[in-house]
């Protein structure tokens, strides 16, 4: 337990350097943007006394460095800024936006596991016949397209041709729970679509490199069906490295949404991130950015953690 311990808390340190280093990134990226934001704001009508005295409200007067570090002061304080665009506080409007954005990829996560295990498990029981080549192909097929693709076929087929789902998923929180899982359930299939072959590939190799061990073949000579040996025996010797993928790409669901909401106009955080590059509002921009990045070293921490509980001997590497 004390070996889980420090590994967390290594973890946890090495996270904060990462994010660290993410929030210069941000920073210095919005602050290499081209153009003069005080002027894009007020438009090219504006006189040059009216831009200095917007530029020094919003304290774009003062070095990058003071700007940087009071910027990081005012989140450790939990302060996100007002959002240039519309005056409101920037929490109040990730709030909104973030829980959609995780509503959706839990939706997906709910539809993308299940399926990946039962397919990865399927494909190593049968593997080099017919249905292992089949999945395999149409894995690497759905690999190879962009989400954006795979959003737009879905659209034409369910939503267009067929009717099912409706093709844009505009929710609000007074939806009920039925109606925002019809909403959101074509940008989920597109999302299960992307991450399921990752999950359902690794899940296969990860148990047919267990069949050749010496205590598969005891159970193979006791008599057991391969169905049994499978789930019993090698699938949770698998899990460190099925459970470090699953998690990857549960970070990948969340932090890789903007194009799909972009595409189904769907009011999540991806979306927001979308709308405030192209109004200027670099104060969203950038919280925005942190957000997703804090999410995604979060649950690369919770990958490392789950894998070594699920396999102490990660914790004694050789």
């Amino acid at each position: 337990m004390d070996k889980i311990l420090k590994m967390v808390a290594q973890r946890l340190g090495l996270g904060l350097m990462t994010l660290f280093v993410v929030s210069l990134i941000i920073f210095l990226g919005v602050e290499l943007l081209p153009g003069d934001l005080a002027q894009a704001i007020l438009g090219q009508a504006a006189t040059p006394e009216t831009v200095a005295a917007f530029r020094k409200e919003l304290g774009l007067d003062q070095p990058a460095y003071i700007r940087y570090l009071d910027w990081v002061g005012d989140i450790l304080k939990g302060d996100l800024g007002v959002s240039l665009a519309n005056g409101r506080e920037i929490s109040e409007l990730i709030e909104v936006r973030l829980y959609n954005t995780l509503f959706l990829a839990s939706v997906a996560a709910v539809i993308s596991v299940p399926l990946a295990l039962m397919f990865g498990i399927l494909a190593a029981l049968y593997r080099n016949g017919w249905y292992d080549r089949a999945i395999n192909i149409i894995t690497l097929t759905s690999i190879s397209f962009p989400e954006f693709f795979v959003a737009y076929i879905l659209i034409l087929w369910l939503a267009v041709n067929w009717g099912i789902f409706p093709s844009i998923s505009n929710v609000d929180p007074s939806m009920s729970l039925v109606d925002r899982l019809e909403r959101v359930m074509l940008p989920a299939l597109t999302l299960t679509l992307v991450v399921v072959a990752h999950m359902m590939r690794m899940t296969r190799a990860s148990i047919i490199n267990l069949l050749a061990s010496p205590y598969i073949e005891m159970a193979k000579l006791k008599g057991l069906s391969p169905g049994r040996i499978i789930v019993v025996h090698a699938l949770p010797n698998a899990l460190a490295p099925i459970i470090n993928v699953i998690v990857l790409n549960l970070a990948y669901l969340i932090v890789g949404v903007v194009v799909v909401e972009v595409v189904f106009v769907y009011p999540g955080l991806g979306q927001l991130l979308v709308d405030s590059v192209s109004k200027r509002d670099m104060p969203v921009v950038q919280a925005s950015s942190l957000v997703f990045a804090c999410t995604f070293i979060l649950l690369n921490l919770t990958a490392d953690v789950l894998s070594i509980l699920s396999n102490p001997r990660l914790l004694h590497p050789r």
